[in-house]
């Protein structure tokens, strides 16, 4: 003859079976907020330090790589630009292999000193027409001119007619250094950017410009003027200390890229700064 259990112990089995399923959910939601949302890719400011790039920004989702430039101060880091070569230049077929750089933009003529770029950005315009032209390896998706602006350089209302000539899509990038506003930058940016160039917005968290829930409100801000596919952000994953930066923490970093839920992300700059012990922090 079957026995049934009792009414309480029934009710005591489904009571343990909640709190199980509701520690099992806790931890999960937990898990979430622990781990870093997906990146788009990784910037990488090139120099004849980090020409032989490497790293495994794929496991964060990284699949797209934003060159900073592929020549910089007159010297190219390609072949065939007729500018003197750096004296070791990447292995862009390698490069073209790789998991985090399935698609590339690529960055053309800069500078390393800011102020040195926006007094040349005619000399660097034609610089980059040359370099958009040079075939590579790389599947490119896109251009960056990198010649960045922010609202008291009153040069930028030049870029329109030296922007014409380079290929699309084109890129550049942005940032607010004198803190003027969300809406005010966004305005800005608004008044003289071609309709057929994208941002890149550099998020300042980096340099303990902004929080990132502010930064989220400056990417907001130039979205509702130049449209969600015009905008992307820049995550900056270092700090500063004296004499220079350190690689963000991954505790410093999660904040950044949960606050950018939606955007197309990119870390700066992942050979310099995005160890791969930051990688497995973040990852894990």
């Amino acid at each position: 003859m079957r026995r049934y259990p009792r009414a309480s112990t029934v009710l005591l089995g489904a009571l343990v079976v909640a709190l199980l399923v509701g520690a099992i959910a806790a931890g999960w939601w937990a898990l979430q907020r622990y781990r870093a949302p997906a990146v788009t890719g990784i910037a990488w400011q090139v120099d004849n330090r980090s020409v032989g790039i490497a790293g495994d920004w794929q496991r964060l989702g990284a699949h797209e790589l934003l060159v900073q430039w592929s020549a910089v101060d007159d010297l190219a880091f390609v072949p065939g630009s007729g500018l003197p070569q750096a004296p070791v230049l990447p292995d862009w077929r390698r490069i073209a292999q790789a998991p985090w750089a399935r698609q590339v933009i690529l960055g053309l003529g800069g500078r390393f000193d800011e102020k040195r770029a926006r007094a040349g950005i005619a000399e660097l315009a034609e610089q980059s027409r040359v370099l958009a032209r040079l075939p590579t390896p790389l599947n490119v998706v896109g251009w960056y001119f990198p010649v960045e602006a922010s609202p008291e350089w009153e040069g930028a209302r030049r870029l329109p007619a030296l922007l014409k000539d380079l290929p699309r899509p084109l890129w550049i990038s942005v940032y607010d250094s004198a803190n003027i506003g969300a809406r005010e930058t966004a305005d800005w940016v608004a008044s003289w950017l071609p309709p057929d160039v994208g941002v890149f917005f550099q998020d300042g968290v980096g340099v303990y410009a902004r929080t990132p829930k502010v930064a989220r409100e400056y990417a907001d801000a130039l979205r509702k003027k130049l449209g969600r596919e015009r905008v992307r952000i820049i995550v900056e994953a270092f700090r500063p200390v004296p004499g220079g930066f350190r690689p963000a923490t991954a505790d410093e970093l999660r904040p950044q890229l949960a606050a950018y839920g939606g955007y197309q992300t990119y870390l700066f700059d992942g050979p310099h700064y995005v160890t791969s012990a930051l990688v497995k922090a973040l990852a894990r």
